[in-house]
């Protein structure tokens, strides 16, 4: 079984669909589909369940996805940890605010113990950015979240939050469990910096709303949390956003989750990135279970 193979097989299971997973992997759907065949004539059995929207995954399925991951993963840290030892490299990571801190301290001490040679450089990103530094070829790979335009980037989902409108505390607004965007009307909006990505703009903005024109445009989070404080502007965020004091957040139905991702550019995806991606990954899911617990 090769690990191409395995890849492809992610790669239609995380898709649903193998012409997008085609798409994905910059390839044409007939070599894909006959990938797929052979990899179940290995197995010995069906991995799909061809649907009129595309495909779902069987139980087994479901179980080849689980230890594909594993196995792929596995595979690019030890193809990380041989890169590593043929001496000093750098790995420049986006980041979007506050998005490393979500994934705990696990994500440095696994990354740090299978690449000790490894030099991180940080690069922060500011809202009208949200590739976190991709788009202008100035990192190796981003956490960031999403929505944005991701022609030539690569993603994988780490986790995924509702939104809400941030609110002051006193706000009349702040006592309800739930409200819509069109209930934000006649506020100010945050304003974003020019030439921001406008898939961004139009999620993390409240439709219907100008922009606080008074104001120059809110680069961080922090600014954006400061106008909601000190001047009542309408702003969204993650559920799992940290707030100063007198802030709340209130869930909004009319806004699909946002999702946290490690996004890399799709011609550069050498071990190092991939070994990344993978232990932030690993990360995320022992960051989740401890919140659980």
């Amino acid at each position: 079984m090769e690990l191409r193979s395995l890849r492809y097989f992610v790669a239609v299971a995380e898709e649903r669909h193998v012409g997008r997973a085609a798409k994905r992997l910059h390839m044409t759907q007939p070599p894909l589909s006959r990938a797929i065949r052979r990899l179940e004539d290995e197995l010995g059995g069906a991995l799909f369940e061809r649907t009129p929207r595309g495909v779902d995954l069987t139980h087994a399925g479901a179980v080849m996805l689980r230890e594909a991951r594993a196995l792929l993963d596995h595979a690019d840290r030890l193809c990380g940890r041989v890169a590593a030892a043929t001496g000093p490299a750098t790995l420049v990571v986006g980041t979007l605010a506050d998005t490393v801190e979500h994934l705990g301290t696990s994500l440095v001490r696994s990354f740090r113990e299978a690449h000790p040679n490894v030099t991180i450089a940080i690069h922060e990103a500011d809202l009208g950015d949200p590739s976190a530094g991709l788009r202008a070829d100035l990192v190796d790979v981003a956490l960031t979240r999403t929505p944005f335009e991701t022609s030539g980037l690569a993603l994988r989902t780490l986790r995924t939050e509702p939104v809400g409108a941030v609110l002051p505390a006193d706000d009349p607004l702040a006592v309800r469990d739930r409200l819509t965007t069109t209930e934000l009307a006649g506020r100010r909006r945050v304003r974003l910096p020019d030439g921001t990505d406008e898939r961004w703009r139009a999620y993390w903005t409240v439709p219907g709303v100008p922009p606080d024109r008074g104001t120059p445009p809110m680069r961080t989070i922090q600014e954006c949390l400061q106008a909601v404080l000190w001047n009542g502007t309408a702003a969204l965020a993650p559920l799992d956003q940290q707030l100063p004091a007198n802030l709340v957040v209130v869930p909004v139905v009319d806004r699909a989750p946002s999702e946290l991702v490690v996004a890399w550019r799709r011609d550069r995806a050498d071990p190092l990135i991939r070994s990344f991606v993978g232990t932030a990954a690993a990360a995320c899911d022992g960051h989740a279970s401890d919140r659980r617990s």
